[in-house]
């Protein structure tokens, strides 16, 4: 089933961009529909002077109303933690500005580059790694991708180019389409990759001008979802990702470990238990990327490691994901723990 019915296709604009229109910014708005206690709403407002709110309703409708403790809550609540200055938390954790080989074009990694499609997301996770990220050196009007595109064109080292952001999904498939057709000249450009929270958050994104979209390309796709707890993963947000599995595509998922959302090892096994249910292979579990106002999240390492070790002690190897993360200057992403294999 592909998520959108014929009479939202005829509307003048495509049922998800009218659904992300009518996304919630308000912590007011946020705490009426979800019954949050009042006093929270001014300390949510300061903290989003620095990082907006901005949850779609699709998302909160899986929240449990009186609690705000919720996982999903958790994730995407501003709260004045977030204004605390914390050593080592920095605004661009990743060393990305090193990373540049054109405007938009992020250049990490042997054979792979990284495309900035677009500052726009569907959902401000709170813990994102790029809220304080320059979009404004990297994105133009116009001519907006032709100079990193043309970059990818002329180096036959790049395999794989990854569409990232914001969120690939928050453009239109036009734009999209304009992307991928600027590719079909540079054959060795032969994989493309799109790491995306808005299947999860927006499901009426994937609709059929995006599938068919996914059926012609003529590159081996993969899509890297961005769960990070199994609630999140119901209703429309399965009809999603069955639609995009019968594309045929590749579906990974990368879940970031959060305090308070997931460090539980009877969480991460129900995730990687119903992703795999619906198709989707657990990928790898990120430790959280020390971006500013992101310190209230973060797990220690000793303890990513230790609940690798005790999901592997009930999951078959392949749904064990890698725990992970990423350092500036590294090659790769640096995998601290596998878990190991026992069934």
């Amino acid at each position: 089933m592909i998520v959108g019915t014929p009479l939202a296709r005829q509307s003048l604009a495509p049922r998800w961009q009218q659904d992300l229109a009518t996304a919630v910014t308000d912590p007011a708005e946020l705490a009426a529909l979800l019954n949050l206690p009042r006093e929270w709403i001014e300390p949510a407002r300061r903290a989003a002077e620095h990082f907006g709110l901005k949850v779609p309703r699709s998302f909160i409708a899986r929240m449990r109303a009186g609690d705000i403790a919720d996982p999903l809550l958790r994730q995407v609540l501003p709260i004045v933690e977030e204004c605390d200055s914390t050593p080592g938390f920095v605004a661009d954790p990743l060393g990305e500005m090193a990373a540049r080989a054109a405007a938009g074009l992020l250049h990490k990694y042997a054979h792979r580059a990284l495309l900035i499609t677009t500052q726009a997301c569907a959902v401000h996770c709170r813990y994102c790694f790029r809220r304080e990220f320059p979009y404004e050196d990297h994105l133009s009007d116009g001519a907006r991708w032709s100079d990193a595109l043309a970059a990818v064109r002329a180096d036959p080292s790049i395999r794989e180019l990854i569409l990232s952001g914001g969120d690939p999904l928050s453009l239109s498939t036009g734009r999209l389409r304009q992307i991928t057709d600027a590719l079909r000249d540079a054959p060795h450009v032969t994989m493309l990759r799109l790491h995306t929270r808005t299947p999860v958050v927006l499901p009426s994104r994937v609709d059929d001008e995006f599938i068919d979209w996914l059926r012609s390309l003529p590159f081996r796709v993969t899509i890297v979802l961005h769960s990070n707890h199994p609630h999140e993963l119901s209703g429309d947000a399965l009809d999603a990702i069955r639609a995009l599995k019968e594309t045929g595509v590749a579906l990974l998922n990368q879940t970031v470990l959060l305090r308070g959302v997931n460090d539980d090892p009877a969480v991460l096994t129900e995730l990687s238990l119903r992703l795999h249910a619906h198709g989707v292979l657990p990928y790898y579990l990120h430790l959280l990327d020390r971006v500013r106002g992101s310190a209230h999240f973060e797990v220690p390492e000793q303890r990513g490691i230790e609940l690798i070790d005790q999901i592997a002690r009930t999951l078959p190897g392949f749904l064990v994901p890698k725990l992970a993360r990423e350092l500036p200057g590294e090659d790769a992403k640096v995998v601290v723990a596998a878990g190991i294999q026992r069934n």
